[in-house]
């Protein structure tokens, strides 16, 4: 029972609570796995104006400009907020097209995609959260451009949330006597939380569904690395000139590099994590087992590989918080207020998204029809409007379906996309994953970094302000990136 858990483990989100529910709702009911994809409602976005994607477009308005102009009631009811666009879709939407297609799209949305976030999420943020570097960190700029670029190459081989959950606080705390940090946590959003994930299947959601439709595992490797490597070089430069430039207007820099306290050696607290964490990334790879076993729930079929994977990533979080001292969490800044907070918009924003992709899935004949005709004009595809079409659409809206939509608008044929249309599969899989950097919900750790840093003491950009430094600086790149590898 969760009354008997342990203090810490009795912090953990509800989220993972609703899932071990949902597991046994699951398992209780192996009969209906039959019926699992027969009979199904089916939602036809040629039925949906754009009228219905309001609700999306109302969450994320809402993100935007409460915290600008009513920052007290964001502060306090942020998830009741949420909780009504939520209903302004769902209510309409029963009404509209019946319960029973209301019903189906909820669990689908909350079974297949919403649980399955939360939990990875929540096991990324605990371990990682567990794993404290102790002793004095000084935030140089030679020492912030070196954490960014090493954070940079691990989140292709423990993805980007991972890479983010595990060096986010260490950089806080490095720079905690800084005047200027925010520039700091931005190119880290820039570089760790989204362009450094795009060298393998683990880095970022949207190449692993490449993935399991048969992108071969490293064809990302090859063929994004000098893209990557070119947005990332800049962004460091970029970065060092700047963070150089503010620091030498730092009235704490001498505190920094003389060191008015006394000075402690470097030492990490919480190794154990370490290990979970590549527990986390075999909980992962075991959801790509194709097991032919679901098991459903009003026909949604949940795959036992799925089942298996997040129940190995919940006992993982619990592990976590077992096997790591409570004190050295403290110490760490942990708490579950950032986790929270993404589980409670991003609930919001994965159902209000259903008519969006619904919609985008319909085609040219759909309300949207002109953003995915746009990518083959005169019947030919064309890499660099597959670039910006997936990095538009992947800024707002969840880069790992829109990933999907352009990949079969392509042809869907693996084989094909990895050789004659090498290029295109190139273009679809950059702009899924560089810009999700452009606004703060293009990538999940985007907002979770935000999060931290916010109660870090940090005060981050808004909504827009992100927006002006990713327009401001990440744009160009893009554009620079295009003539470079997609015209």
């Amino acid at each position: 029972m969760i009354h008997r858990l342990p203090r810490t483990v009795r912090g953990v989100p509800s989220a993972v609570a609703t899932l071990i529910a949902t597991m046994a709702l699951s398992m209780a009911s192996p009969a209906l796995a039959a019926e699992a994809g027969h009979g199904a409602p089916h939602l036809d976005g040629l039925q949906l104006g754009v009228l219905w994607v309001i609700p999306f477009a109302g969450v994320l308005l809402s993100i935007a400009l409460f915290p600008l102009f009513a920052p007290n009631v964001w502060h306090h009811h942020f998830g009741k907020i949420a909780a009504l666009w939520a209903l302004a879709f769902i209510v309409p939407f029963a009404i509209r097209f019946g319960w029973e297609l209301a019903l189906y799209e909820l669990l689908h949305t909350a079974l297949l995609e919403y649980i399955p976030f939360v939990v990875l999420l929540t096991a990324l943020f605990t371990v990682a959260g567990g794993v404290r570097l102790a002793g004095s960190l000084v935030g140089t700029p030679l020492a912030n451009t070196v954490g960014l670029a090493l954070g940079a190459a691990l989140a292709s081989f423990m993805g980007t949330t991972g890479a983010s959950m595990l060096l986010i606080r260490p950089l806080l705390r490095a720079n905690e006597n800084r005047k200027d940090k925010v520039h700091t946590v931005v190119f880290f959003i820039f570089l760790v939380s989204n362009v450094g994930g795009s060298l393998t299947p683990l880095g970022d959601p949207p190449l692993f569904i490449g993935f399991l439709k048969g992108v071969s595992f490293f064809w990302p490797t090859v063929h994004l690395f000098a893209p990557m490597l070119l947005v990332t070089v800049a962004l460091l430069a970029i970065y060092f000139v700047l963070d150089t430039v503010l620091h030498t207007r730092d009235p704490g820099k001498h505190a920094l590099v003389e060191g008015v306290h006394e000075k402690e050696p470097i030492r990490v607290e919480g190794t154990v994590n370490f290990l979970l964490l590549g527990g986390v990334v075999l909980a992962v790879l075991v959801g790509a087992w194709q097991s032919g076993v679901s098991f459903s729930v009003y026909h949604v079929p949940v795959k036992l590989e799925s089942i298996l994977s997040m129940a190995l990533l919940i006992g993982i979080t619990f592990l976590s918080l077992r096997l790591t001292d409570d004190k050295s969490r403290k110490l760490n800044g942990f708490s579950w207020g950032p986790m929270a907070e993404v589980a409670k918009l991003f609930a919001a924003i994965f159902l209000t998204i259903i008519p969006a992709l619904a919609i985008l899935r319909a085609g040219e004949a759909g309300a949207l029809g002109a953003i995915i005709a746009s990518v083959n004009p005169n019947g030919v595809p064309s890499p660099a409007m597959y670039f910006w079409a997936t990095g538009a659409l992947s800024s707002f809206l969840d880069n790992a379906p829109t990933y999907l939509i352009f990949f079969n608008t392509a042809g869907g044929d693996p084989a094909v996309l990895m050789n004659e249309l090498s290029l295109t599969l190139g273009a679809i899989s950059a702009g899924a994953v560089f810009m999700g950097a452009n606004t703060y919900i293009g990538n999940a750790p985007n907002f979770m970094v935000k999060a931290i840093a916010e109660e870090r003491g940090v005060k981050m950009p808004s909504f827009f302000g992100y927006m002006a430094w990713s327009c401001g600086i990440l744009v160009p790149l893009f554009v620079i990136v295009t003539f470079m590898f997609y015209v």
